[in-house]
């Protein structure tokens, strides 16, 4: 009631400021619009209250329309319920029939789904896969399926097995897709050798994890390998030698992390280049003088037929000449003769052992030189390892590769080279002896020529 009088008071207060702004005449006229507003407050007032009785009446009409609903919603999912725990009930009756007359069939389809799931293991690793991938299909549905299997997918099984059986004994050549080197997808013939190797065009290839697809190796085994798949794809006798990989890969790529010649003298690191540059100047200069020896050797022989004609291309002409160029010498005493031609000797000596003195030294330095690589090496290693730790053999691997790789290096330039020192030295002496022979024979002569 207190909300309606204020409601009125309010009404009254805008009748009264619209009565003051029409600005009536009289008191009369103005209780007249009083009593005017009042009746159309009430009026208005009376139809509010209709208004709301008739929502109300509505509302309670909803509200009981809804819990009707609502229980009719409660009748029907209590029937359903009901038909649901029946059917669950039948069901759990005819799965215990179904078991009772199924006997040992029902481990005839354990047995069954336990060998499809095997053989799809050995399948996804097999080469075979790769030439008839839709049996993965028929194998995933077969080990996955909860229904008992029927005759037909146990032949196909059946089948299915002896076709690993069969081809695991062929070479066989097929049309494939394969992941070359730089990973682009390209179709090609692919020649498989049982379930052990598989190559395409000079490369081998390994199975993808899913058996599917055969891609080929990071890093190709060595060219002679390389070659040999080659001649074997190209081969068309009965019998040809190839490659077998028992491990369907694993050796292959083990072969293949092998490091190339290249890149084993990259291990040596800076002390490793030094040792090969040794080696170079050292072959260069013994082949180098080996050559000379020869050619001297040839023209000294060439003299020996020809003493009384001496020629100035070879030593044994030019000592042979300290008597022909000279005719007051022959009349010297035979000690002073005898010095003429030793010193003659002498001066043809030193071309003959050239390079001897220079491949001694690297004989000696290429030793020490890979040892010096070595301890480099070790420094390199222990480093790692105060840094890293012994976790991981790989990380130590450079340091110990370049400990063991120059030492080869420094073993392998110096052998040679000591060879080759001894080999110019004997010839050298060899060249030297028929020097000092023909000289003692020239002595001789003047000696009896002297006598007589």
């Amino acid at each position: 009631m207190k909300r309606r009088f204020l409601v009125i008071g309010l009404i009254g207060m805008g009748l009264v400021t619209a009565a003051q702004a029409q600005q009536p005449k009289g008191l009369d006229e103005l209780l007249k619009q009083v009593r005017e507003a009042q009746v159309q407050s009430g009026r208005i007032n009376q139809e509010r209250e209709q208004r709301f009785l008739r929502n109300k009446n509505e509302q309670a009409q909803l509200l009981a329309q809804a819990e009707a609903e609502l229980a009719a919603a409660k009748s029907r999912a209590d029937a359903a319920r009901a038909r649901f725990d029946a059917a669950q009930r039948d069901i759990a009756a005819l799965k215990q029939q179904l078991q009772e007359r199924a006997g040992d069939y029902i481990q005839v389809n354990a047995a069954v789904r336990q060998l499809a799931g095997e053989f799809r293991a050995l399948a996804a690793d097999s080469l075979v896969t790769a030439q008839f991938p839709e049996r993965m299909a028929f194998l995933d549905k077969l080990a996955r399926s909860p229904d008992l299997p029927g005759v037909g997918e146990l032949e196909e099984l059946w089948f299915t097995l002896l076709q690993q059986m069969t081809e695991s004994g062929k070479v066989a050549r097929f049309a494939a897709e394969i992941v070359d080197e730089q990973g682009a997808r390209r179709k090609t013939e692919v020649v498989r050798v049982g379930t052990f190797t598989a190559m395409a065009d000079g490369q081998y290839l390994a199975v993808s994890n899913d058996g599917t697809l055969l891609t080929a190796l990071a890093r190709q085994p060595s060219g002679g390998l390389q070659r040999l798949a080659k001649d074997f794809a190209a081969s068309d006798e009965p019998v040809a030698p190839i490659l077998v990989d028992p491990s369907r890969g694993s050796l292959l790529l083990l072969e293949g992390e092998k490091p190339s010649l290249s890149e084993r003298i990259r291990q040596g690191g800076l002390v490793g280049y030094v040792i090969i540059a040794i080696g170079v100047v050292g072959l260069s200069m013994a082949f180098g003088q080996m050559i000379y020896l020869e050619l001297v050797r040839r023209r000294m022989h060439a003299q020996l037929r020809a003493l009384h004609a001496p020629r100035d291309d070879n030593p044994l002409g030019r000592v042979l000449r300290v008597f022909s160029d000279d005719p007051t010498h022959r009349d010297d005493d035979p000690e002073l003769l005898e010095l003429r031609l030793s010193e003659a000797v002498l001066r043809e000596m030193p071309p003959l052992e050239r390079a001897q003195s220079i491949l001694r030294l690297f004989v000696a330095a290429a030793p020490l030189l890979g040892l010096l690589g070595t301890v480099t090496g070790m420094i390199v290693t222990f480093q790692t390892i105060t840094m890293f730790g012994t976790g991981d053999p790989k990380l130590m691997a450079d340091g110990i590769s370049q400990a063991l790789v120059t030492t080869v290096q420094g073993l392998v330039v110096a052998i040679p080279l000591l060879f080759l020192n001894s080999l110019l030295a004997t010839r050298a002496r060899a060249l030297v002896q028929i020097l000092d022979e023909q000289s003692a024979g020239l002595l001789a002569q003047r000696l009896e020529a002297a006598r007589a």
